[in-house]
This record gives structure tokens, C-alpha cells and sequence, in this order.
């Protein structure tokens, strides 16, 4: 297999009248779903070319999920860009991308329409049952695996993000294994909570694909109020959850399972930061039975490289084991000077080498460079891996742990981001002299310091302006001076420890 549509086609021919996606507002078969992405294709098809860029503009949806697969028809690659985005971040991934096409819909046309894009927008409503095979089927016959499915755009540290690109090839390796090792059924139903740009939904999307399962669509909305997404996970009688440890924290935090407990779980998978023990305790209380995982795995090597599956209960001041590697792939970890970590307790950069890494960051190959480098291990033949700038170490029993990033790069609200660009961009508001970013991890907050003369509403509403919500600093601290390293530069380190012992208020 070459082209994830095969797992599309061969679910429309087995099982036509199965619900495959359904939302809040309409559901779709999985022959409906191939229809409209086909017809969807023929359209976008006479306004591109192949491995080339076209845009989603609206919320996920089921026309969104159409509109990546009629994407992939058209032999392009798709980004869902969230029409709930900052101005400024939209613009600047357009540029980046450069598509020839945006799909949308009437409701985002207006927030579209005050962007700078001159390309082709298209309401993807108005598509018809018109098809053309001929044309499909010729992109087809040029197809590899290689080629790209989707750009989905991460935090840059330079204040402007990088789109990284992954292949069709890389999306069918790690479904397979991630299927085959999780036990995901035809008979399952899935409840998506990650947006469709962030690669947690491509599991929910492709796992679906691949096994005839059915995705329930949980709109972003909902995971304001637990109880309605309760709500739709006991309608649906869903059975699988693949959630972000945010999410999934919002649960149980705010005592959702006094409300209701959707009965028909029976698999939780989590990933995108470090889950706290105390809320996973929740959990596993409310679902005795279920089978919960532990994923680790940044964006670039395509949603996950490692799985715990976990085997025993977990006390409070415990943390959760990073796992083993899925099949084909190899996870290693690397000291400041590429030699191998193996020893108990030493701290190592964790390292991914496999088919399944993704092709590397678009139009960024400074970046990509940096990041995507030939495995200095193998001075035999190419070998390609991918340094994630998270640290690890081996206990005594060989079991891998998370011990946090190596540099400006956090997790936060299952975002990976670059606080470096967070600080740029608070260093250029109005009101702020200078500023100093970090984040707080016992309490999972970014942290802004800042000198000047700016109120701190209106420098939230000036981020708001630039940057996603969950990039907004969490707290800001106004201080006469920054301390400063031997070198001249921010002390960091000394800020964040006088943070910790008191010495700064917001």
C-alpha cells in the first residue's frame, strides 16, 4: 500500500452503509464519505498540481475530514488552518505554505476574506456528484509513498512556525503497528477531542480508516464544559478515547464522572505531556477494566514512536515509563557528544530513526538541517533520525523515562512550543522594555517577566493578537530588571529558581 485512500476504498467497498464520521451536525458512510471525497478531488484538481499545498479553513468537521481526503485525490497535501487564529499566525502560515486553493465554508468567509490570500477560495459546500475517474485515477498512477499527506505547523523559535510535513508512506507505517499493537476493532467508536491540526487526530482519523471503525467528531467547544462532552461520549456509546493529557485532566479535575460515566470505554490512550498520577488514578478508578497507554512521540516522527501499556497501579510521586519503541522503529538515546546512552539515571537526548519520520519542515531546510541529521552511530550507509530535544534516562530495570526538554521547547495544553518564541514576541509588545520567558512545570504555566511601563490586560489582549491561546502566558510579573548571566545574557535559571522560592508576584 502506498496511498492511505486505499484504506478508504476497501472500507467503501466491505462496509458502505457504516456511519464512518459523524458530528454534531450530520454523519457520513464510509461510501458517502469516498463520494464526496472524489467529487471534492475533481475540483480541486483543476485548480492545482500534484504534492502541492491547499488549505482547510474552517473547524473539524465532517466536511473537513472530506476535504482532506478529497485533498489527497487531488495528489495534493493538506493544513487545516483554524479560522480561531490569530490574524497575524494565519498570514504568516499562508505565506509559508503558498496554496494555490483554500476550501471553506459561508461561516469562515468573512474571517477568510480579511486575509492576505490571493489564491482560489472555494465553498466546499457547493460541491456536486460530479466526478471525474479518469483524472483521479491519472494522479493515482503517479503516486508514491513518499509523497505528502498533510503539513501540520508546530512553534518556531524565531517567532515563525514551521509546517512539518509528512508523508503517506510514514502515516501507513505507524498506523499499522499502532492498530496492530492497541487492538483497535471494526466495532469501535472513537471520540476525537485533538483539533485536525494537531496530529493526535490523525490517529483517530487513520485508525478509523484503516480497521472500519467509527469517529464521533466532539466539537472544541465542548471541552469547556465536561458534562457535555460526556453527554456525547455516552450518545455515541463510545469505546475508545485517544486524548491529550489536557483533556483528559479537564475530566477529572472538574469531577465530570460525578456527573455520568460513559460505561462503554474500555481503551484510554493519552499523550502530548506528562500525565499527573493523581488524575490517571481517577480514571483507572472510574474504569477499572479498561486498558490504558502511555504515548510519547513529537509531531516530526509522525504521532508516536513508544507506548506503556500500563500494567500495575501507580502511586502519586511516581512517573509513568516512556515504554518500547513500536515496531520499525528504532528509539536510542544520544549524550552532548553522540555517544550512546545505555547506563542507569544518565541523561541522554532521545533520538527516533525509522521509515515513519516525517519528510521535514516545508521551505525550511535551515531547520530541517538542524534537526533531521544522518544517525552518527552508522558511518555505514544513510541512515536518517530525528534529535527531539527531549532528555530521558534508563532506570536500573531498562525502563525509559521523560526528564524535560533540553532547550526553550515545552509541552503545554498538548502543544509542543518554543517559548523562545513566545519571549520574542512579548519583547515586542508595546509597554514591555525588555522580557523573560520559562515555564512553570509543577503548576503548567508560562510564566512572562517583563520590564516596562504595560498593564497586563492589555498585554494579554496584544498576544492574543499574535499567537494562540495556549500560547498566552499564564501569568505576567512586572520587575524593575532582569538578572543577568557573567556573559550579559538573561539569567533564566536564576529568574525561574527566584520564582519558585517567592520572590516574584504577578
Amino acid at each position: 500500500m502506498i496511498n492511505v485512500l486505499s484504506y478508504l476504498e476497501k472500507r467503501a467497498l466491505e462496509m458502505p452503509g457504516k456511519v464512518a464520521v459523524k458530528d454534531d451536525h450530520q454523519s457520513c458512510t464510509y461510501a458517502e464519505l469516498m463520494k464526496r471525497a472524489k467529487a471534492i478531488g475533481t475540483e480541486v484538481a483543476a485548480h492545482t498540481e500534484v504534492r502541492t499545498s491547499v488549505v482547510v479553513f474552517m473547524e473539524k468537521s465532517v466536511i473537513a475530514l472530506a476535504s482532506f481526503l478529497g485533498i489527497t485525490y487531488a495528489g495534493c497535501f493538506y493544513t487545516l488552518l483554524d479560522p480561531d487564529f490569530p490574524k497575524e499566525r494565519l498570514e504568516q502560515i499562508l505565506d509559508i505554505l503558498a496554496p494555490k486553493m483554500i476550501l471553506t465554508t459561508p461561516d469562515y468567509r468573512e474571517k477568510l476574506d480579511g486575509l492576505a490570500y490571493d489564491g482560489v477560495v472555494w465553498d466546499v459546500n457547493t460541491v456536486t456528484d460530479a466526478v471525474s475517474e479518469d483524472v483521479l485515477q491519472a494522479i493515482r498512477d503517479r503516486a508514491t509513498d513518499t509523497d505528502p499527506l498533510y503539513c501540520n505547523f508546530t512553534s518556531g523559535s524565531t517567532g515563525t512556525p514551521k509546517g512539518v510535513l509528512v508523508s503517506h508512506g510514514a502515516v501507513i507505517d505507524f498506523i499499522e503497528q499502532f492498530v496492530l499493537t492497541t487492538g483497535i476493532r471494526e466495532d469501535d467508536v472513537i471520540a476525537n477531542q485533538a483539533p485536525f491540526d494537531f496530529d493526535v487526530s490523525v490517529k483517530d482519523i487513520y485508525s478509523c480508516l484503516k480497521t472500519g471503525a467509527t469517529l464521533v467528531i466532539i466539537p472544541k467547544s465542548c471541552f469547556m464544559f465536561p458534562m457535555a462532552v460526556l453527554d456525547r461520549l455516552c450518545e455515541n456509546q463510545v469505546t475508545v478515547l485517544i486524548w491529550a493529557v489536557s483533556a483528559m485532566c479537564l475530566v477529572s479535575r472538574m469531577h465530570g464522572f460525578q456527573y455520568k460515566i460513559p460505561e462503554q470505554i474500555r481503551m484510554v490512550m493519552f499523550s502530548g505531556e506528562q500525565m499527573p498520577i493523581k488524575q490517571l488514578n481517577i480514571w483507572r478508578g472510574v474504569y477499572p477494566d479498561a486498558t490504558f497507554i502511555n504515548l510519547y512521540g513529537p509531531t516530526e516522527i509522525t504521532c508516536n514512536c513508544m507506548y506503556y501499556i500500563l500494567d500495575r497501579e501507580y502511586r502519586e510521586d511516581e512517573k509513568l515509563p516512556l515504554g518500547r519503541a513500536f515496531a520499525n522503529e528504532k528509539v536510542f538515546l544520544l549524550d552532548e557528544e553522540d555517544k550512546p546512552v545505555t547506563e542507569p539515571g544518565k541523561q541522554g537526548q532521545i533520538c527516533v530513526a525509522g521509515t515513519t519520520l516525517a519528510l521535514g519542515y516545508y521551505r525550511n531546510p535551515e531547520a530541517t538541517a538542524r534537526s533531521f541529521t544522518q544517525n552518527p552511530l552508522n558511518q555505514d550507509y544513510p541512515e536518517r533520525i530525528y534529535r527531539t530535544g527531549d532528555n530521558a534516562y534508563y532506570d536500573d530495570n531498562g525502563e525509559m523515562f521523560f526528564s524535560g526538554r533540553m532547550d526553550f521547547q515545552i509541552k503545554h495544553m498538548g502543544h509542543r512550543i518554543e517559548l523562545e518564541e513566545i519571549e520574542t514576541l512579548v519583547n515586542a509588545l508595546p509597554g514591555v522594555d525588555q522580557a523573560c520567558v520559562f515555564f512553570d512545570d509543577e503548576k503548567n504555566k508560562i510564566i512572562a517577566c517583563y520590564v516596562g511601563d504595560g498593564e497586563k490586560r492589555s498585554l494579554i489582549d496584544g498576544m492574543k493578537q499574535k499567537v494562540p491561546e495556549f500560547m498566552v502566558p499564564n501569568k505576567w510579573i512586572r520587575t524593575d530588571s532582569l538578572p543577568l548571566t557573567k556573559n550579559g545574557k538573561t539569567d533564566r535559571k536564576k529568574m525561574k529558581q527566584a520564582y519558585i522560592q517567592g520572590a516574584y508576584h504577578g
